[in-house]
């Protein structure tokens, strides 16, 4: 049987928590009128925080007559957390402190072979990290990886055809066992919308999409300031969504028909078709620019496509906007060529914004996750219900350490 003192306990523990995370510098006298908790309580509290490394004092309150009370904010390099985003071609790995700052991040293509070697350089990249920067490595406590597919309950991961090999792999068990830290998987794309919630002004607007183009097509949503998974957890693959390519075609099961024409292999292959040339996208974007007729056709049957896509959505959650990220879909060009194209197969105005987070995004998702899950299992004990809600870094701060 639970000891109600020991709830009791870390409730007033997460409390404190979250009053110091969210409003640190904070004196104790301050935490003690904002939540209510006796100067007692939150005195031995904090006191303990302090005794074990996770809260510091940092001044004292300035302005005030008689004594200056001493002052409190988290120790920020007290634990770390391994954000990672898995993708097709890429795996960009940070380390982020207790305030969500980037303090280490590196980036690698992805190992051509998949599956198991996938879990292998994520291991690895994380090690080399802690290393090259001299950080303890028992310092990262928790690691939330995003992949481009569904996870699934046995650790697997669905409708990834872009990293072979993971399907039949489980992947937070394999990659936990690999680096001795619980591991978290999400998609990435729900971790970029979440990122874009939680890092940008858009945290104020409650009902957002994030569609990523790239190597594939995802979308995250965020309806009500809260992420929306699905039953299966695959709310948002609209790469399945079924038009572009002949959606009863064997091979849309596997990609998908959307993805079949708006994705990066799409844009290489209709290109090819009419030219005979080989380009890669940022190739035929500069093409496009200077004139060529097959590379502007190229993007414009993508855009039309997406834009299609993007009314199907709008039609059926009605986002207070869509922001678009990925490596095709941060390309200004295509923006300009979705806009009118919606304005054509749709009837209402849907704003459509750019990527504040670039190809971060997904990493400030994890992140907010990551931390979540370590100060609920550090100052609540796991306690069930129990929340912590981290306040996200400056943006300027956080790209600046990203870089």
């Amino acid at each position: 049987m639970t000891n109600p003192g020991n709830v009791s306990r870390q409730l007033s523990m997460s409390t404190i928590v979250q009053a110091i995370t969210t409003y640190g510098p904070i004196s104790r006298a301050s935490v003690s009128k904002m939540t209510g908790l006796s100067k007692q309580t939150v005195s031995e509290i904090v006191g303990q925080l302090e005794a074990d490394g996770w809260v510091g004092t940092v001044g004292q309150t300035e302005g005030h007559v008689g004594r200056r009370a001493v002052v409190y904010e988290v120790v920020p390099d007290a634990a770390l957390v391994a954000s990672v985003d898995l993708g097709g071609t890429k795996v960009r790995v940070a380390l982020c402190n207790l305030t969500g700052a980037v303090v280490a991040e590196t980036v690698a293509p992805t190992v051509m072979t998949g599956g198991d070697a996938v879990t292998d350089q994520i291991a690895s990249m994380i090690h080399r990290l802690t290393t090259d920067h001299n950080i303890d490595r028992s310092k990262v406590r928790s690691i939330v990886v995003g992949v481009p597919g569904v996870p699934q309950a046995d650790g697997t991961i669905a409708y990834a055809p872009n990293v072979p090999g993971i399907e039949t792999l489980n992947f937070p068990e394999t990659l936990s066992t690999k680096t001795g830290v619980e591991v978290v998987v999400e998609n990435d794309v729900n971790l970029a919308a979440l990122g874009e919630h939680w890092m940008t002004k858009r945290g104020d607007s409650d009902d957002i999409v994030y569609l990523s183009i790239g190597t594939g097509i995802g979308a995250g949503l965020v309806i009500g300031g809260n992420l929306v998974r699905g039953s299966t957890g695959a709310a948002g693959e609209v790469g399945y969504l079924p038009f572009g390519a002949d959606p009863f075609d064997p091979e849309s099961l596997r990609v998908g028909a959307l993805e079949r024409v708006s994705a990066t292999l799409a844009l290489i292959d209709y290109y090819r078709d009419r030219t005979g040339k080989n380009l890669d996208v940022p190739g035929i974007f500069e093409a496009a620019l200077t004139g060529d007729t097959a590379a502007q056709e190229s993007l414009e049957r993508a855009a039309k496509n997406i834009a299609l896509a993007i009314g199907a959505i709008t039609a059926v959650i009605d986002p207070s906007c869509i922001v678009i990220g990925g490596s095709i879909g941060a390309r200004k060009e295509l923006r300009e060529l979705i806009r009118p194209a919606l304005a054509s197969c749709f009837p209402r105005s849907i704003p459509i914004e750019n990527t504040l987070l670039g190809n971060h995004a997904a990493l400030a998702g994890a992140t907010s996750i990551a931390l979540s899950r370590l100060h609920i299992a550090l100052f609540t004990g796991g306690l069930k219900g129990a929340e912590i809600n981290v306040p996200p870094p400056e943006l300027g701060t956080f790209q600046e350490g990203a870089a």
